[in-house]
């Protein structure tokens, strides 16, 4: 039979009323006011505004009760005054919250289902909307109408006091989305246009390719799959597409549980076979950068040789005009300053300065003449020979922008180590600023007849004495006299290359080699 859905309206039937579907006749036994019979062969009009009042009472407290019927046409029966507190006085529900119980009353008997209204556990610990049984007495499922608002924990409180009954529940509502939907065991309904039946709109669901979409069926189907078990409730692992929700439990057959599984067993077989795949081409490509770099510690160990070997023969040419005037570059100091300061390597200017193979820059050459670091190369001018070079060497600017300008221009160019290049910058200050103006101390000069000289080198103080010629750190540092305090202007040369007092620790000392960044 189906059920007038004239209102879906909220308000109660009528103020303060208590309402139920379930009396017990005196000499008929139980009625049900839904039923057109009354469940006794009965019409409605036998206890509807009859004189004197049928004997019906109410099947919790006894308490008389009268056929009614709403201005929808909903028939139902209402205690009489002064009823006692029983738990069907109390509840007040509304007309449509009784209409959803007939709804699913009638579609769990149009499944094959034995139905009952309000059916209370033997315990009083809950009562059913209504209580579909098998006929054969195997099993008992609670259809639950959930119209007003209730907590995830309450559902869940309700529904296992049920199971532990032996009773199952699957909690139904018609509106358009309730929050509790997927907590327990659950369906929305929705009586779709030009129907007057109502149909699934979610919680039931089939596994197709690699997530849920939503299976069309009518109320009745539904409870007659769910009775016989051919749905069942489950957990998705997978995505319920849109315009599904995501819900933590649907409704689906075994068949679709066995494809999600065989699924997501081959999507994990597929993801293991990605990941062997790239770690296998991962492997190939560091065992090619490996290749490339040993080729390229080679290249750049043969490079730097060469270089130290153009260092040498400068040395010995004495050919030092451009290396006086790469001594007087901005920032130079500094270079020299962080190379003993970071790296513990003592350099100076190279007096190879001006060699093609330092692509513009500056050599800063450790004491045994060996490239330690270039200062400031051109770009533009890094191929060949001085790619090889610098790409092991450590490069350093006078400010950071010339710095990331160096950078940006490699990236746009073939001549780019597999590493990078390894890099560095120092804060230089403006040209013409007391930092810069390192020749010009003020000091008086010393005139010692037996000097006591050391001289300053970065930041530490070396043993030196006069000497007839100026040797290669005296064209960039300046030595002191320590009787006097002045500076020394003479030829002088360093007589040691352990430290006096070093003023900070820049770690042990050794000739700077860069460790070689692939090509």
């Amino acid at each position: 039979m189906s059920v007038p859905r004239a209102t879906l309206a909220s308000s109660p039937i009528s103020r303060g009323a208590s309402v139920a579907f379930r009396a017990v006749h005196a000499q008929w036994g139980t009625v049900f006011a839904h039923l057109p019979d009354l469940g006794c062969g009965r019409s409605w009009e036998a206890v509807w505004k009859t004189r004197p009042p049928a004997p019906i009472t109410c099947v919790e407290c006894q308490h008389p009760m009268y056929a009614k019927t709403s201005r929808s046409g909903l028939r139902f029966f209402a205690h009489a005054p002064h009823a006692p507190d029983c738990e069907i006085a109390r509840q007040g529900e509304s007309e449509a919250h009784h209409l959803l119980k007939l709804e699913l009353a009638s579609a769990a008997r149009d499944a094959g289902a034995h139905a009952e209204l309000e059916v209370r556990a033997p315990d009083g610990s809950w009562r059913a909307d209504v209580l579909a049984t098998d006929p054969g007495g195997r099993w008992a499922m609670a259809l639950e109408a959930q119209l007003a608002p209730i907590t995830a924990a309450d559902i869940t409180a309700r529904t296992d006091r049920m199971r532990e009954h032996d009773v199952t529940s699957i909690w139904f509502s018609d509106r358009p989305r309730p929050p509790w939907l997927g907590t327990v065991p659950s369906i929305r309904l929705e009586q779709p246009e030009g129907t007057k039946r109502l149909a699934i709109a979610e919680g039931l669901v089939k596994f197709t390719d690699r997530g849920w979409s939503a299976v069309p069926a009518s109320l009745t189907q539904f409870l007659a799959w769910a009775f016989a078990s051919r749905v069942v409730p489950h957990t998705p692992r997978t995505p319920l597409w849109y315009p599904q929700r995501s819900l933590a439990t649907v409704w689906t057959t075994p068949q679709y549980i066995t494809a999600e599984d065989t699924h997501l067993v081959e999507d994990e077989r597929r993801r293991r076979e990605y990941e062997a795949r790239m770690a296998a081409l991962g492997a190939a490509r560091e065992k090619k950068r490996d290749e490339i770099r040993a080729k390229n510690a080679i290249s750049r160990a043969k490079a730097l040789a060469e270089a130290t070997a153009a260092e040498q023969a400068a040395r010995a040419a004495q050919t030092g005009r451009l290396r006086e005037i790469a001594i007087r570059f901005h920032g130079i100091d500094l270079a020299l300053a962080k190379l003993a300061d970071e790296h513990g390597v003592t350099a100076t200017v190279g007096w190879s300065t001006g060699d093609p193979r330092y692509a513009g820059g500056v050599p800063l050459v450790d004491e045994n003449g060996v490239t330690a670091a270039i200062f400031d190369p051109d770009p533009g001018r890094v191929r060949g020979h001085a790619f090889r070079l610098l790409a092991g060497l450590l490069l350093i600017f006078p400010s950071q922008t010339s710095q990331q300008r160096f950078e940006k221009a490699k990236k746009r160019t073939t001549y780019k180590p597999i590493d990078g290049y390894r890099t560095d910058f120092v804060d230089a200050p403006p040209s013409g600023t007391a930092r810069s103006r390192r020749h010009t101390s003020s000091a008086r000069a010393c005139t010692c007849t037996t000097p006591q000289l050391v001289a300053r080198i970065q930041n530490a103080e070396y043993p030196a004495e006069s000497s007839d010629q100026m040797g290669p750190a005296t064209a960039l540092f300046r030595a002191q006299c320590r009787a006097c305090g002045g500076r020394y202007e003479k030829p002088w040369r360093r007589t040691g290359s352990t430290p006096i007092n070093r003023t900070s620790h820049p770690g042990p000392r050794h000739s700077w080699q860069a460790p070689g960044p692939g090509q």
